[in-house]
């Protein structure tokens, strides 16, 4: 099933249910199209994380895998981790961690076209809701260690003391050289720059960072700094939208990780599952690399069964199937 409470729509924010069920609407369509599985759009007229659960534990006989969807932060996190330890199937919500995979096979990608240990990457995070926080994990878990995270506010880190649990637990494991500031402190000298919020970044900030930088700027359908802007500075950029080179699509991690997940019969979706869902990604154009071809076509075939069997396979290994 895919599910959301209309709170935090691609775009759109908080909508509610009933205006969301077009967007649960096209992933199912998605899924159908990529992995060959069904699914029901189920949009909840609720915002509460007890009365969200209890739903899907009721539901749970009708359905395989549950995909949570658009559903905001801090709250997501909450209700993703409350499903997965409450059901005995495949639970993912896709704007964290479909977005994660997806930006880790990117950024192999671009490490790969320069020649680069990603481990010893600069990242600048723009964004500490769901997707900023999810991807700030997989890339720690990938070996890069030097990770500023910027909110609202400017540096998470961990002298705040205006900082939810979340972002707390965050600051603990991120900015090692413990910058403060905003986005300007944080960039200067930067590699890579992921933006993952509805902001904006000023082109000056752009320029002061690293030579050959990398700039991700996924914000949709306005990315926080126009491509041929950033290209003017940075050596390879990559956006969330179908009309610039390198799109950051979701499309590329989500139907192969369920359809691996289920063909394994898995009964969770393991951090190793999802890092060798963004390696297989990446795997698939590791001989056709260029700046302008970091990570394949999301309407690539060859996309969805590679995932599936590395997540599979993972899922085996890890001894969840």
């Amino acid at each position: 099933m895919v599910v959301s409470d209309g709170t935090a729509v691609l775009g759109l924010g908080d909508i509610g249910p009933r205006a969301s069920l077009p967007v649960m609407e096209g992933k199912a369509a998605l899924f159908k199209k990529f992995a060959g599985l069904d699914s029901i759009p189920i949009v909840l007229d609720t915002t509460d994380p007890d009365e969200i659960v209890e739903t899907l534990i009721r539901l749970r006989p009708s359905f395989g895998a549950v995909n949570l969807e658009d559903i905001s932060a801090p709250r997501c996190f909450e209700i993703e981790k409350r499903v997965i330890e409450a059901l005995d199937c495949p639970v993912m919500h896709d704007d964290q961690h479909g977005t994660a995979i997806v930006v880790l096979a990117a950024l192999k990608g671009a490490a790969a076209v320069q020649g680069r240990d990603m481990s010893g990457l600069k990242v600048v995070v723009s964004g500490a809701g769901a997707a900023g926080v999810a991807c700030t994990n997989i890339l720690l878990a990938a070996g890069v260690s030097d990770i500023i995270v910027l909110d609202s506010k400017g540096i998470v880190s961990r002298d705040r003391a205006d900082l939810n649990e979340v972002k707390a637990e965050l600051a603990q494991r991120t900015n090692p050289r413990d910058i403060t500031g905003g986005a300007a402190e944080a960039l200067q000298g930067a590699d890579v720059f992921l933006g993952l919020s509805a902001g904006t970044i000023a082109e000056e900030l752009i320029a002061a960072m690293a030579p050959e930088s990398i700039v991700f700027a996924m914000s949709n359908p306005d990315p926080e700094i126009h491509p041929e802007v950033a290209r003017e500075y940075a050596a390879i950029v990559a956006t969330g939208r179908s009309d610039f080179p390198n799109q950051i699509n979701n499309v590329l991690a989500f139907p192969g990780v369920f359809k691996g997940a289920l063909d394994a019969g898995a009964r969770r979706i393991t951090e190793g599952m999802k890092v060798a869902a963004a390696e297989a990604i990446f795997g698939v154009v590791a001989g056709e690399l260029s700046a302008d071809k970091i990570i394949p076509s999301p309407l690539d075939p060859r996309v969805a069964p590679a995932v599936a069997e590395a997540v599979g396979s993972a899922a085996r290994a890890e001894g969840v199937a």
